[in-house]
This record gives C-alpha cells, sequence and structure tokens, in this order.
C-alpha cells in the first residue's frame, strides 16, 4: 500500500529452506477465502466514479524499502494506487509496485518468475474525541507469477489496528500493529507474525514535515529472521499535489539472511529520495 515501506527477503539457500512448507497451514480463520475477497472488493474501487471521496497517487523512489528492506534489489520502483473513502469511515483502496526480492532469491534449480505486487485493502476510521483517531482493517500483498514445486506462497494477508495521537495540528504521533493471518511472504509456519509501527511526525514549516519511524517484525517459526528497523526523514509537500520525500534508512537485521543471490544485502542502511504527485 502507499505507506508500504520488510522482511521478505533472505539469502537464496535459507529462503528455499523456510519457504518449502512441511506441516499444514494452521490459520485460524480460511486465509484463501479472505485474500480473495479483500482483493476483488478493492480493485473494483477503480471502477468507481471519480468523486471528492476518491483519491490516489503515484510515485518514483529510488528504491522501495518496506519496513526497511528493499524490494527491488536497491533500485528504483514506479508505484501507484488509488482509494474510495466513505463519509461513514469505510474505505478500500489498491496499491501496486515493481518488485524484484522474490526473482533475486533464485538457486540453481528454482523458476520463480515475478516482477509485481498488487495490494488490496478496506479498514474502517474513526475518532474518539479531538485528538484521538483510529484506523482497523484488512491488508492483502499478492505476488503474481510462477514459483517452483514445493515454494510456499508468498502472498500474505494481515489484519492491523492503528492509533494516531495529534496533540497539536503541527505534531502526529501513530502506532500500528499489523498481524498476519496467512504465512508472512513465504516463511512456513509463519501464520501469526506481527509487525509493530511507530511514527512521528512533525510540520516545522508550512509544506515540511519532519518524518521519525520505529518499527519491529517478528516472524513465528523464523525467530533468527526478526528484526527492527528505523528511519529519519523530511517531506517537503506543494499545492499542486506533489511532494518530495528524503529519508535515511537503516535496520538491525541479520548480514547472511538478508543478503540475497546478487550478494546485496538488502537490509543495509540506505538514502532513499522519493517524488509522488496526489490526486
Amino acid at each position: 500500500m502507499s505507506s508500504h515501506t520488510s522482511e521478505k527477503t533472505t539469502d537464496a539457500v535459507a529462503i528455499t529452506a523456510s519457504r518449502v512448507r512441511t506441516t499444514p497451514a494452521h490459520a485460524p480463520i480460511h486465509p484463501q477465502a479472505l485474500q480473495r475477497a479483500v482483493l476483488a472488493v478493492a480493485l473494483a474501487c477503480a471502477a468507481l466514479p471519480a468523486a471528492a471521496a476518491t483519491s490516489g497517487s503515484v510515485a518514483l523512489t529510488t528504491d522501495y524499502l518496506f519496513r526497511g528492506v528493499s524490494q527491488t534489489n536497491q533500485k528504483p520502483a514506479v508505484q501507484a494506487g488509488i482509494e474510495y473513502a466513505h463519509d461513514s469511515g469505510f474505505y478500500v483502496g489498491a496499491w501496486g509496485s515493481n518488485v524484484s526480492w522474490l526473482s533475486d532469491t533464485v538457486v540453481v534449480g528454482d523458476d520463480i518468475s515475478n516482477s509485481l505486487e498488487l495490494d488490496a485493502y478496506l479498514g474502517y476510521r474513526g475518532k474518539a474525541g479531538e485528538l484521538f483517531s483510529y484506523d482497523v482493517g484488512v491488508l492483502t500483498y499478492y505476488y503474481p507469477g510462477s514459483y517452483p514445486s514445493g515454494f510456499n506462497s508468498p502472498n500474505t494477508t494481515e489484519v492491523y489496528l492503528g492509533g494516531t495521537l495529534a496533540p497539536s495540528e503541527t505534531v502526529s504521533i501513530g502506532l500500528k500493529y499489523s498481524y498476519a493471518v496467512t504465512d508472512l511472504f513465504g516463511y512456513a509456519d509463519s501464520d501469526g507474525s506481527g509487525y509493530l509501527d511507530a511514527n512521528l511526525n512533525w510540520t516545522f514549516q508550512p509544506g515540511w514535515t519532519l518524518n521519525l519511524h520505529g518499527g519491529k517484525q517478528w516472524i513465528e517459526s523464523n525467530k533468527a529472521f526478526e528484526y527492527t528497523d528505523w528511519k529519519l526523514g523530511v517531506t517537503k509537500s506543494f499545492d499542486n499535489g506533489f511532494s518530495v520525500a528524503a529519508a535515511y534508512s537503516d535496520t538491525d537485521a541479520s548480514t547472511p539472511l538478508y543478503t540475497n543471490a546478487h550478494n546485496n544485502f538488502l537490509a543495509d542502511s540506505a538514502f532513499t529520495l522519493t517524488v509522488s504527485k496526489a490526486f
């Protein structure tokens, strides 16, 4: 989704071992049915007539970082999204980006062909008083392509709950928790994994916002792959809908486990520049 900034990469040997399912899925709900439902409903928003409640964006970034990990082998990405928000607080949306993290894990004998991430989400936003707002929903990450026999599906569905405190017009503090109801991005037996996301945004001058982020990724049955990430950035917004964001990110992820077949450490410190246009 548009705020995606993950743990979806490992080295070529470790990723193959961790993504071959050895035990049956044991998610407490029917995740495949949920994925299909979310995807169908969210993609339908693209067919809605233009209205004040319909918004979207397109962006070009020097590196697609999701939860601190490059999804594009430290190369640029083109991204776009659309969302329809009802006055009641319910919303539905879809988002997409080019990716390469799956195909970049190819080892001898593998046949992985994927270059696209398509996300679909729906949820509800509300307020509790003047200063606090909340957000609850479900998000599906879909990776169309071909995979070798026995490769655990990277498609993932998470439910999330977030809250934002805005003590002033220029400061907001947010906390969000995402819980995987399917295996997480292909890791075997990893349903129940969670990600905690904390953010502070401060508009210190009109059009200029300081962005601080910290996150922690837990991965069930794959503890060695767990890590924390952080980001410091600044965003300049313009009246015509354009914005430019510069950010420095880093993680404490294991170098061997997050180094791909091209010998790139995807969770390394990184400076990114993103240009986007909202409509």
